[in-house]
């Protein structure tokens, strides 16, 4: 498979972090002729943080080994903003453990070429997105749960208080929610606690 093929139409956007300037330069041209769009280059893992933070790439390349602040340690920092693949000298157990539980998707042994690095890149990013497409549909399972507690606890207040049947008052919570151009959340909130939703 070629690196368009791959990659489709935009180039993803990559940061590498290597403290060594001609591995670094290395890389770059690699990733560059492979159709990758390199954003920023750092030498050491605090740079690696900072790059991350305003450029919001799709992939950061950190080096374990690095001066100031070592690639674990910065991606600890970044992982919630862009997903990372580690690049290693040492394929030693304990790093790979303290790579996997600071969030590491992927990583790569040295020395490497394109082809190892390719499908390293692809699984993190693959990794990462379904990570956060994860955690995105986890909070909207919360926030349906709890409507629907919401709403419950609200059909059991106005079946109480008006004499309703559970199909009416779900009825009159919706028809409550299109008039007053609210969310029927917030109508069983008004009907749990009347002062806690303003007058629209």
């Amino acid at each position: 498979m070629n690196s368009e093929s791959t990659l489709g139409a935009i180039a993803p956007r990559i940061v590498v972090a290597e403290d060594e300037a001609l591995i670094r330069m290395d890389l770059v041209e690699m990733l560059t002729e492979s159709g990758y769009e390199v954003v920023g280059q750092a030498s050491n893992g605090q740079e690696a943080i900072a790059l991350v933070q305003e450029l919001k790439p799709d992939l950061a390349i950190l080096d374990v080994k690095m001066p100031v602040m070592d690639g674990i340690s910065a991606a600890e920092a970044i992982i919630h903003v862009s997903p990372v693949l580690m690049l290693t000298a040492f394929s030693q157990k304990e790093l790979i453990e303290r790579a996997r539980d600071a969030g590491v998707m992927a990583y790569v042994v040295k020395p490497f070429s394109i082809t190892d690095l390719v499908p390293a890149m692809e699984i993190a990013m693959s990794r990462h997105k379904q990570m956060t497409s994860l955690e995105k549909e986890i909070s909207d399972l919360q926030d349906r749960l709890e409507t629907r507690k919401l709403i419950d606890r609200a059909k059991g207040i106005l079946m109480t208080a008006l004499n309703l049947t559970e199909p009416q008052a779900f009825s009159w919570i919706q028809r409550a929610a299109m008039d007053r151009r609210m969310s029927m959340k917030e109508v069983a909130m008004a009907v749990i606690s009347p002062t806690a939703v303003p007058e629209r």
